[in-house]
């Protein structure tokens, strides 16, 4: 009788094991199709932002200057860096994740060219900063290069910094990487003022190249409130 007892109890527990395993795995699923579906209007809603841009840079010969400002670049490339960042993290390296990865990498590319454009017709005060990193793995100080340009971008409204993973495969991304020679040994690496510095850089020393280079002001907005978007190793 005893064995009967214990033969049930066991069935109970293994069905009640088995039911919150597959309800955990669906629910993981189902949260994870919905971020990605949330990648996906994002990056449409950058699309249509990023040709806006073209189309009102197009449009500069009828327009003044005065009219041109941050808000017609993408403001959404943050959110999407941010909610990469989420997935690779919670999703893995999954078709979905690669290819918003190459796509906001794209778009990346489309905003620096567009600001300097842009910059260079109005007179607009901008400084470039390029950014290429990879894996913590195999870059111990990727991440805290990271929250160094984190730090410089919510001190400077001005400074725009693109942050590129050195293994994306993306011809785009590999063109910029032969053009400023960069190399996988001398990460991270970043491109300012077409002057290319390899290696881990200190705030002391960028912040102190950027001021000299591009006459930057410190902005008058507490770092927390800072609109500018933070430099992410995706």
């Amino acid at each position: 009788m005893n064995n009967n007892i214990d033969w049930k109890k066991y069935l109970i527990v293994l069905l009640i094991t088995t039911g919150l395993f597959f309800t955990a795995i669906y629910l993981s699923n189902y949260f994870g199709d919905k971020k990605i579906n949330q990648l996906k209007t994002i990056q449409d809603q950058i699309a249509i932002d990023i040709l806006s841009s073209e189309t009102q840079f197009s449009l500069l010969s009828e327009l003044s200057c005065k009219n041109i400002s941050d808000a017609v670049f993408s403001s959404e490339l943050a959110e999407l860096g941010n909610k990469l960042e989420w997935s690779q993290e919670n999703l893995g390296a999954t078709s979905e994740v690669s290819y918003l990865k190459k796509y906001y990498s794209l778009l990346q590319i489309k905003d620096y060219l567009l600001a300097k454009r842009i910059s260079a017709r109005c007179g607009v005060k901008s400084a470039f900063i390029l950014y290429f990193y990879t894996t913590a793995v195999n870059c111990t100080l990727c991440q805290e290069e990271s929250l160094v340009l984190s730090t410089l971008r919510a001190k400077y409204p001005e400074l725009r910094v693109y942050s590129f993973d050195y293994s994306t495969d993306l011809s785009a991304v590999t063109s910029m990487l032969q053009i400023y020679k960069i190399k996988d040994t001398a990460l991270p690496a970043m491109v300012i003022d077409d002057s290319v510095f390899s290696g881990f850089q200190t705030l002391e020393n960028l912040e102190a190249y950027i001021k000299g280079s591009f006459k930057l002001q410190e902005s008058a907005t507490p770092a927390g409130n800072s609109k500018s978007s933070p430099a992410k190793s995706l």
